[in-house]
């Protein structure tokens, strides 16, 4: 393993000449940036491929809070959360409801006056889809949020 006397040296795989065995890269982590929106990718793209079922890891509170937001307005099924004393998972029953669900990152402040405009905006029809908000009483759809008369930040959509 030493590297002197003009011999190449070999740090994890790769072989560095002597005079550079010091100057080895430094091997990074992949970090995830978002598991909530990994988590409504999963869903979107089980629901397309026809899955009755999806497992999502790692889990979150806000996480379980959104599933639980879209398990009320009937577009899934059953969450069962798995704590497996690490991130936990959590396992959503598909409905075939969904066309598309995701987040909105960064976080925007949202006013009461301007949920009316981003949620025209972002869903395809005042009928249907939701937005949902993070707002001091928790994290709601944009209706309940209205009827609250509150604002807060927006999370992300699904309709």
């Amino acid at each position: 393993r030493d590297c002197l006397n003009g011999s190449s040296c070999l740090i994890g795989s790769d072989v560095y000449p002597a005079s550079s065995a010091r100057a080895a890269p430094a091997r990074a982590a992949m970090v995830k940036i978002s598991v909530l929106r990994d988590c409504l990718n999963g869903i979107v793209n089980a629901e397309k491929r026809g899955k009755r079922q999806v497992l999502v890891r790692p889990s979150s509170k806000v996480i379980i809070k959104f599933l639980q937001v879209m398990q009320k307005h009937g577009y899934i099924g059953d969450l069962e959360i798995v704590d497996d004393h690490r991130a936990g998972k959590v396992v959503v029953d598909l409905v075939g409801r969904i066309n598309k669900c995701g987040v909105i990152s960064p976080r925007f402040d949202v006013t009461i006056g301007g949920i009316e405009q981003l949620a025209s905006n972002i869903l395809p029809s005042r009928q249907f889809g939701h937005l949902v908000l993070t707002t001091p009483y928790g994290i709601m759809d944009h209706e309940e949020a209205r009827r609250k008369h509150t604002g807060g930040k927006i999370v992300g959509f699904f309709f």
